[in-house]
């Protein structure tokens, strides 16, 4: 299954807001090690470009728009985060790219390990490659 969304649980306190929350090996199939954010892009800009060879995330967007284009070398396909309390979860072996719908919007990622530069598969044709080899194990 290529998507993989999550609704996370929202609690609303009337003229205070709304309080949205995941949990790690719950909400989402795995430990969470790492948070980071990208935050001040501008409309139009991608990111990504890249996939991982055992990573796992979960993506979220707090404020703004963000369209996410995924592919597993057999199948694509595309799905707008546009919803705080709307997260997608992003297996390893996943190319990746996100696309900027609206400025300085905020891109949230949960990941399943600590930064590891050597986990990277930046080349597509190499991503292809490898989960062709992958398919045939």
């Amino acid at each position: 299954m290529i998507l993989q969304t999550i609704s996370m649980k929202s609690v609303t306190a009337a003229g205070m807001g709304t309080l949205s929350v995941f949990e790690a090996e719950r909400d989402v199939p795995f430990a969470i090690k790492r948070i980071y954010y990208i935050h001040g892009a501008p409309k139009g800009v991608q990111r990504g470009g890249h996939a991982h060879k055992a990573l796992r995330q979960v993506l979220w967007c707090p404020y703004g728009s963000i369209l996410i284009r995924l592919d597993n070398g057999r199948e694509k396909a595309e799905v707008l985060l546009n919803d705080p309390a709307k997260g997608l979860i992003v297996e390893h072996y996943m190319w990746r790219e996100m696309i900027w719908q609206q400025d300085d919007s905020v891109l949230c990622v949960a990941a399943d390990s600590y930064y590891e530069a050597d986990d990277y598969i930046r080349d597509y044709d190499e991503f292809l490659a490898t989960v062709a080899k992958e398919d045939t194990l």
